[in-house]
């Protein structure tokens, strides 16, 4: 894990360096051919070391960092602020962060467990897949089914308090599905109850991840557009007091904020 946090926590902030882009992946055009196979290999590999039960954190940050160093040779250019957040953390929190893309799942663990336990709240539905199913259950997620909210709640409050006090951090999308416009509305208040009931911090994220985007045959492997720069800011910790809104809109704004930001330079450029 050394390697990770020499590439991408070397500074507060990370940047992809110029010309990144590998020859191999040129030679397929602007297609997502190069990616999408490197990126089926990198999965089928680490199933296995999952049913072998060797998938452990370790291994899960490099493999995170594999698919997080394959982004930036399919194209990807990374902006990254925010990282003295994880470093200087010395307690477990819940982090809470818009859902764009499959990317923030798949390069959350080598931002965040290089320094922290952590784990993710999935649909069980993941943990069952057959591809990716053994590589979710090798890391103990926290599942909910969706069929019922209360049940849901429920569940995410009892599991996630006994693994924050026990000091393993918590990944949390309160938007539940991938969407790629972000609504106020959409963003429930889970993490911060979560958070407030097992008497830890909040730490928001916020993230522009439509590089990768959206299948609709198999939503984890939509096109790539080159053209469209990664965005992620992490803010600092922040403590829960009484019912909790205070914190939830303070989230909720560093998020909206960050995006309309992004969305304004972007619109620049072009």
């Amino acid at each position: 894990m050394e390697q990770v946090k020499k590439t991408i926590f070397k500074d507060n902030i990370y940047k992809t360096k110029a010309n990144s882009r590998i020859i191999w992946d040129k030679l397929w055009g602007n297609t997502r051919t190069y990616f999408v196979l490197k990126y089926i290999q990198m999965v089928i590999r680490n199933r296995k070391l999952a049913i072998k039960g060797i998938y452990n954190r370790k291994a899960w940050v490099l493999s995170s960092f594999e698919v997080f160093k394959l982004i930036e040779k399919c194209g990807g250019n990374f902006s990254i602020e925010g990282l003295e957040h994880i470093k200087n953390l010395n307690e477990p929190v819940v982090f809470i962060s818009n859902h764009m893309s499959a990317m923030e799942s798949m390069i959350f663990p080598c931002l965040i467990a290089p320094y922290r336990k952590v784990t993710f709240v999935v649909k069980e539905a993941l943990t069952t897949h057959f591809l990716f199913g053994p590589v979710m259950r090798a890391r103990k997620p926290i599942t909910v089914g969706r069929s019922n909210s209360r049940e849901d709640l429920m569940s995410v409050i009892k599991q996630g308090k006994e693994l924050l006090t026990e000091g393993t951090s918590v990944i949390i999308f309160p938007q539940g599905s991938r969407k790629e416009i972000f609504k106020t509305s959409d963003f429930n208040s889970l993490g911060v109850k979560l958070a407030k009931s097992a008497k830890v911090k909040i730490v928001p994220i916020a993230l522009k991840t439509d590089f990768w985007g959206n299948g609709k045959l198999v939503k984890d492997l939509g096109a790539i557009h080159r053209n469209k720069k990664i965005y992620i800011s992490i803010d600092s910790p922040i403590e829960i007091s009484g019912n909790g809104k205070e914190a939830n809109d303070r989230a909720i704004k560093f998020i909206s904020d960050k995006l309309d930001y992004w969305n304004k330079t972007t619109e620049l450029i072009h």
